[in-house]
């Protein structure tokens, strides 16, 4: 009875009665077989929608890249996608426009100095500011390099500066009058010597004294070499979890060069986050110390009227219409009273009233009152009126 396909047909259509309409069909496959196909119920699209849901399933590459899981995308840009997001590594970049804009000016300032350090036409490039992890950064020096710690006052914190050896051997070749031009470099690994250490340092000065100067409408700052390390082990000046921020220099002379490359901990500029924060308005910004020296030499030349009130009293308004000339008032003091030293309504000081010559004096005999209302309460008090 199963090899019958009359039967097999009315009992296919039995049950497709028992299941209901649109819930299973009957077919046969490729070879012939017959197989049963349930039925889903789907809107009624057109041949090109079809092809159109056909095309968007995505293959394992296309699901790779999109997750960050992609070798290529490792190697290139790091890790990105899904796993961007669940990597504990990644650290998110805070943008600080005028960090952007200091070194931007000392890129400038480098240009020309080292121009004058090495006699010859050197370009100097800002490849990037990215944030990085200080453990990670170690960890990633190629080696053998120079690390130069230095020490920020009056942030009172730390920073690197690392130069790798490409340009290392062309700082020594370029200073001892090596030949120049497009020559390969050999690698040989080994430790560097005093010689080669104390030149690469002279670079190493010029570089901190440029970034002095491109912090210097910021905020006063000054960057003193700390140590110089061959080994990124010895230069650990932050916790290996900790954020810091890393920009990366390029120097070019004839053909050839190498990277210099400057971290900062995020704790190290923290003192200036605020000001890091501001927007760049025109060609001057930060701190302006010409208009400071300015508005101090105007206070310091600006006159005051000082009055010298020896009695205040307050008399009826009738008392005062009636008088007349030869009435006397009475003053409730003592034979040597004390005049208070007023400027406006603000009491200064008191002193004792006297004679110099023909002039009145008055002697102060008591320390200056200094108010006490600070600039915090001041810009506080500013606030809650506009607030209002």
């Amino acid at each position: 009875m199963a090899d019958n396909p009359t039967n097999q047909d009315d009992l296919a259509l039995e049950w497709e009665r028992s299941l209901g309409p649109g819930n299973a069909i009957f077919g046969k496959d490729e070879q012939g077989a017959d197989v049963w196909q349930p039925e889903v119920e789907t809107p009624n699209t057109t041949s090109a929608s079809a092809d159109l849901l056909i095309d968007r399933i995505l293959n394992q590459d296309e699901i790779d890249n999109l997750l960050g899981f992609s070798l290529e995308d490792q190697t290139i840009s790091g890790t990105g996608g899904v796993r961007n997001l669940v990597d504990s590594g990644t650290v998110s970049y805070e943008r600080l426009p005028m960090l952007e804009i200091v070194f931007d000016r000392m890129v400038r300032l480098l240009t020309s100095s080292l121009r004058n350090f090495f006699s010859d036409n050197v370009e100097v490039t800002l490849n990037g500011i990215t944030s990085v992890r200080f453990g990670d950064y170690l960890a990633s020096i190629p080696l053998p390099a120079i690390l130069n710690v230095f020490k920020a006052d009056p942030w009172d914190n730390y920073g690197i500066v690392t130069v790798d050896s490409s340009l290392i051997y062309l700082v020594i070749d370029v200073l001892l009058g090596g030949r120049r031009g497009h020559t390969n470099v050999r690698m040989d690994g080994r430790p560097y010597t005093t010689i080669e250490i104390s030149l690469v340092r002279r670079m190493l000065d010029i570089v901190l004294g440029d970034a002095e100067k491109a912090f210097e409408p910021i905020s006063p700052v000054k960057f003193s070499t700390d140590r110089i390390e061959t080994n990124p082990r010895f230069a650990s000046i932050s916790r290996p979890a900790n954020a810091a921020i890393l920009i990366e220099l390029h120097l070019d002379i004839e053909g050839r060069g190498g990277r210099v490359e400057i971290l900062l901990p995020y704790a190290t500029i923290e003192p200036i986050r605020d000001m890091l924060l501001q927007s760049f308005m025109g060609e001057k910004f930060g701190r302006d110390p010409i208009w400071e020296e300015h508005l101090a030499t105007e206070i310091w030349q600006a006159k005051l009227d000082v009055d010298a009130v020896l009695y205040e009293a307050k008399l009826p308004l009738r008392d005062v219409i009636d008088l007349k000339i030869g009435d006397t008032l009475m003053f409730d003091l003592k034979s040597d009273p004390m005049v208070q030293i007023r400027c406006g309504d603000q009491l200064l000081t008191q002193g004792r009233m006297g004679r110099i010559g023909e002039n009145i004096a008055v002697q102060v005999a008591r320390p200056l009152k200094r108010s006490r209302t600070t600039i915090a309460m001041f810009e506080q008090a500013t606030n809650s009126r506009r607030d209002t």
